[in-house]
């Protein structure tokens, strides 16, 4: 999608779809006179209501417009970015849904909007942005069309121009948010495809393949760990995991170095299950096809990490990402055995499906021992006791230090991408503890997201500055009327933002 921002006039802006924000207030105080300027009706002012994401169609002639249509697009109050978020989503989507390829949005509002949100006008311009990268998201490429009578609705291509207007004193503004929010989105769109290929089409290798050619492009090293270099490492939480496999694992390491000096290592690790059968404690058969999106974390931390590339955010970032699947073959690990990682330290297999855990433990422990990080934090589909507690709309957050905690709270406030900070005491040590290693991989039904947290914790080797977020419930949408269901790219706009705070 190329997204352009232009200072035309209103009245000459050609394309198929120009949207016209309102929050509730300008509602009342100037939709009158801007749908006057432009030859509109406006008793349809009588049943649009400016709701956030709220869209209606305008058709007729008039000759005082260049737009095939008009849409009047709801920001709500108005003072808020999810606000702004929201509307952006639902433009692009029914914009999808028309299979109009061309549309623009008068933004002729967004420094009014930025002085009542308290934000700036390039902020307002990149969500806006990202939210029309998320609305016209659609997964396709698997899709062949024989099926179909019309096959060019099999593969839209989606909106191919966004025009993106605003007044002259916000233009400069407007052309720095644009320009962020094209990345940010390009980066969860890649995010995205990448969770959303099933595991027939995506193993470790392919995770490493894909970051090798982000790398390339866009000027950061990546080195990928085959089986034999894992071996040699003795990554005993990542070779167990993968034993059941006929698909080798991958532990790939992506290494973003700013031009100038910096003072800030950021460690970002991200796991990389790419299909999660359970292993020999197998999942119920309900659903486990949506295991493909175990690789989530893995998925966002590449994302995130293209994103600070292409950005030149001013802060070194390790990527890590051990990556395998979990299958429940002849020789999988089984219930009961007793692993060593990476660490040293011993773990007790209680249940194989709390698989997540083991390999990032490895990689916890190697990147903090290998870089030294200033900051580490995990992203990773962890546990569906996540999604118990806090449901598909907020991951789960855990951390040992508050001021870092707070940032990446903060971070979700600003992004969209919200977390929730849970208890790491502890009183849930005695959950995992083991008769026969050093640690339980699992510590029972109860305060399942907390002790998987706290099973990470044993890796981290006393590092004062570490976080865990649980992005099971946030990272992929399970099919529901009305919604696009599958991989979201949760998790790319929050580190970013992170990472911005950090640097």
């Amino acid at each position: 999608m190329k997204v352009t921002v232009t200072k035309c006039d209103i009245a000459s802006l050609e394309s198929d779809l120009l949207a016209l924000p309102f929050s509730s207030d300008g509602l009342k105080e100037d939709a009158a006179k801007r749908l006057a300027a432009l030859g509109i009706n406006q008793q349809v002012l009588n049943d649009f209501k400016a709701d956030a994401g709220e869209v209606i169609v305008l058709y007729g002639e008039s000759g005082k417009h260049s737009a095939q249509r008009i849409a009047l697009l709801g920001l709500g109050e108005g003072k808020s970015v999810d606000d702004w978020r929201k509307a952006a989503v639902s433009f692009a989507a029914r914009s999808v849904e028309m299979k109009l390829e061309n549309v623009a949005v008068d933004c002729s509002c967004i420094e009014a909007h930025a002085v009542s949100t308290g934000q700036s006008v390039a902020t307002l311009a990149t969500a806006f942005v990202e939210g029309c990268y998320t609305g016209s998201y659609r997964f396709d490429s698997l899709k062949s069309g024989k099926l179909d009578k019309k096959k060019s609705d099999v593969k839209s291509k989606g909106i191919v121009e966004l025009l993106f207007r605003v007044d002259s004193g916000a233009f400069e503004e407007s052309e720095k948010g644009v320009a962020e929010g094209t990345v940010i989105g390009s980066c969860q769109k890649m995010a995205k495809d990448l969770v959303n290929l099933p595991g027939s089409h995506l193993q470790a290798v392919d995770i490493a393949k894909a970051a090798e050619e982000s790398g390339e492009k866009y000027g950061y090293d990546v080195t990928v760990f085959h089986k034999k270099d894992i071996v040699d490492l003795a990554m005993g939480g990542l070779l167990a995991v993968n034993k059941g496999s006929h698909h080798p694992p991958a532990f790939i390491i992506l290494d973003y170095k700013p031009k100038g000096k910096v003072t800030t290592v950021v460690a970002l690790v991200g796991k990389g299950v790419t299909f999660d059968s359970g292993g020999i404690s197998l999942k119920p058969s309900e659903n486990m096809g949506e295991m493909k999106s175990d690789m989530s974390g893995a998925a966002s931390v590449l994302g995130a990490v293209e994103a600070a590339a292409r950005l030149g955010l001013p802060v070194h970032i390790i990527g890590l990402i051990p990556a395998t699947d979990n299958m429940p073959g002849a020789t999988a690990q089984q219930p009961g055995d007793v692993i060593t990682t990476y660490s040293g330290i011993t773990v007790e297999v209680g249940n194989t499906d709390a698989e997540g855990r083991l390999i990032l433990a490895d990689a916890l422990t190697y990147g903090i021992e290998k870089y030294k990080p200033d900051v580490i934090i995990d992203i990773a589909t962890l546990t569906g006791a996540c999604i118990v507690a806090l449901g598909y709309a907020v991951a789960g957050l855990f951390s040992n230090n508050d001021k870092l905690a707070e940032e990446i709270f903060q971070a979700g406030q600003q992004s969209g991408e919200k977390v929730w900070r849970m208890p790491l005491w502890d009183l849930y040590d005695e959950q995992i503890k083991s008769d026969v290693a050093d640690v339980n991989n699992t510590g029972g039904r109860g305060a399942g997201t907390i002790t998987a947290a706290k099973f990470l914790e044993k890796f981290i080797d006393g590092h004062k500055n570490w976080a865990h977020i649980d992005i099971a419930g946030p990272s992929f949408l399970p099919k529901s009327a009305g919604k696009v269901s599958g991989g979201t790219g949760f998790g790319v706009s929050l580190l970013v933002e992170v990472l911005k705070k950090l640097a």
